[in-house]
């Protein structure tokens, strides 16, 4: 194996990608959930024997840190109660009702229904047949009304 010499980088904005990979026990159960029902497009697939990779596009990428206050608070808005996950992804999506019903159809387990959040966005969370907790979010006034302090995301 080659070695390769590591480098400070000059250019503040390096990261040009964020790609979550979840590591799931059916991959064709989970690409008819995420490509087909939740409406990610097939970017690309991949196959090495038995080593098999699908890549979907998820539309814009962020990374939010929350501390445990605001974990727990997002949890108690969206489902009533603390759910505690470390990790939950979060989709923007048109329509919250419609797309919850199609995961559901596909699969998904409904932890807790829609629900208005104090943010102006109709949010719903769902595990997936993975057991990944999901939380889809309609924006209800403007598509990029989170933009900062004094707002909270999804």
């Amino acid at each position: 194996m080659q070695e390769i010499e590591l480098s400070r980088e000059t250019d503040s904005s390096s990261v040009r990608q964020l790609r979550v990979v979840l590591e799931v026990d059916d991959l064709d159960r989970a690409v008819a959930f995420y490509r087909d029902a939740l409406g990610l497009e097939q970017l690309v697939s991949y196959e090495n024997g038995d080593a098999r990779l699908v890549l979907l596009e998820a539309g814009r990428a962020t990374l939010e840190l929350a501390n445990s206050a605001q974990a727990r608070m997002i949890d108690e808005i969206e489902v009533g109660h603390i759910v505690g996950a470390k990790v939950r992804l979060a989709f923007q999506v048109p329509d919250t009702a419609a797309r919850t019903l199609a995961l559901m159809e596909a699969g998904a387990t409904l932890v807790a229904s829609p629900v208005l959040t104090p943010w102006r966005s109709l949010n719903t969370r769902l595990e997936s047949p993975d057991h990944i907790q999901l939380t889809l979010f309609q924006e209800l006034d403007d598509e990029e009304s989170w933009n900062g302090p004094g707002q909270s995301p999804a």
